[in-house]
């Protein structure tokens, strides 16, 4: 999940602690940025900022991802998954971390520029459906082919076409603080974020900005339909709803005691715990007894250089022990059915009873509507 790359110095109560998908400080907005910073537009620059170099050895993976799922402050799992990729196979791995994600790729497809990566990890179906409405030329993924993909739980898989292969998954839920005020008690249901006791209390997230605030309006549609989510909102406005850009604004402004709710994941207790916080101010509640599920997926590049080892890294991905580890790292919940996680990790990693997510057909041309109607109304209050 993208948002554990929350900068440390931002003042917030949990040292560490980030922004994950989920999730990264680099929320994917639904235009053609790709980085919760805002950015629109890619830099068709030959060598990606965050490149590792690496002396080559019995061959090069190169493997393109968003800059936390190497570098973030607090945790991530790039460093460790290079050394366990590089001790079992006879290959190297470097990184590429350009600034604006998938959106880079699209650019330098669109202008007929090598590609020059052989794996993309970080899409979700959301970025998915972005590519395949702006890419211009030829395919910029291949299909999976004879990746290991059995143990992969079927309810994740977001890829109608075959080129991803989900490998993580987060939850959209709220976090709140049973401290706040007498004991502050969320409320079970999206109804109850209406009542006049809740006025004021919650934090969220702009849906154009923000792969958590995006998530959380998805969920808003699916539980008020296409045609009540947005009466649905402006009740919510009515009540005192504060939007705000990115997961780590509306984040700090909860750690800052600005309101006792905020819209994030639900693995939010491993950070705490992990920090030495009093969880009683880290409370999850699921809305409806539902989380959105927000998974992650990888596919490899058509037009790689080395596609037999993109489809190993794939397959190596997708291991027991490995998808434990990139579990615990990316502070995120495996893809498969077999992943080996740590008892203590599962204790604060906390599942809705029912996971609900909009499919890649249905976003597909409806997506940006959703959102532009989102926002119109919203400025318009």
């Amino acid at each position: 999940m993208k948002r554990r790359a929350f900068l440390a110095g931002a003042g917030v109560g949990v040292a560490a602690l980030a922004g994950c998908s989920a999730r990264r400080t680099a929320d994917d907005p639904t235009t053609e940025a790709t980085t919760d910073s805002g950015t629109d537009t890619a830099t068709n620059t030959d060598t990606p900022a965050g490149t590792t170099t690496t002396a080559d050895s019995g061959g090069t993976l190169v493997v393109a991802t968003y800059s936390p799922f190497v570098d973030a402050p607090s945790t991530s799992p790039g460093s460790w998954l290079k050394r366990e990729f590089e001790s079992a196979f006879d290959a190297t791995l470097v990184y590429q971390t350009p600034e604006n994600e998938i959106n880079y790729y699209i650019e330098r497809r669109n202008a007929g520029v090598d590609i020059e990566a052989d794996v993309y990890v970080g899409l979700n179906p959301d970025t998915l459906v972005r590519l395949d409405e702006n890419l211009e030329g030829d395919a910029l993924f291949a299909g999976a082919g004879d990746v290991e993909a059995g143990t992969v739980k079927e309810s994740l898989s977001f890829d109608p076409e075959g080129r991803a292969v989900p490998y993580d998954t987060g939850y959209i839920s709220l976090v709140y603080d049973s401290t706040a005020g007498s004991e502050f008690e969320a409320p079970a249901t999206f109804d109850g974020l209406l009542e006049p006791a809740y006025e004021g209390d919650l934090l969220a997230q702009n849906p154009a900005s923000s792969a958590t605030g995006r998530a959380f309006l998805l969920h808003t549609i699916d539980a008020k339909g296409e045609d009540g989510y947005l009466d649905y909102w402006s009740a919510l406005q009515d009540n005192g709803v504060r939007v705000l850009g990115k997961w780590s604004d509306a984040y700090a402004a909860y750690s800052n005691g600005e309101a006792p709710m905020v819209v994030s994941y639900s693995t939010d207790q491993v950070f705490a715990s992990r920090a030495n916080e009093d969880l009683a101010q880290h409370q999850i509640r699921f809305l409806d007894d539902q989380g959105y599920a927000n998974p992650e997926g990888m596919a490899a590049f058509a037009d790689s250089d080395q596609p037999e080892l993109a489809r190993q890294f794939m397959s190596f991905v997708l291991r027991p022990e490995i998808q434990g580890g990139i579990a615990v790292r990316n502070v995120a919940f495996p893809a498969t059915t077999d992943a080996q996680v740590p008892e203590d990790y599962a204790q604060y990693a906390q599942e809705p009873p029912e996971a609900v997510t909009f499919t890649y057909d249905q976003l597909k041309g409806n997506l940006s509507g959703w959102i532009e109607d989102w926002e119109r109304q919203f400025a318009s209050k």
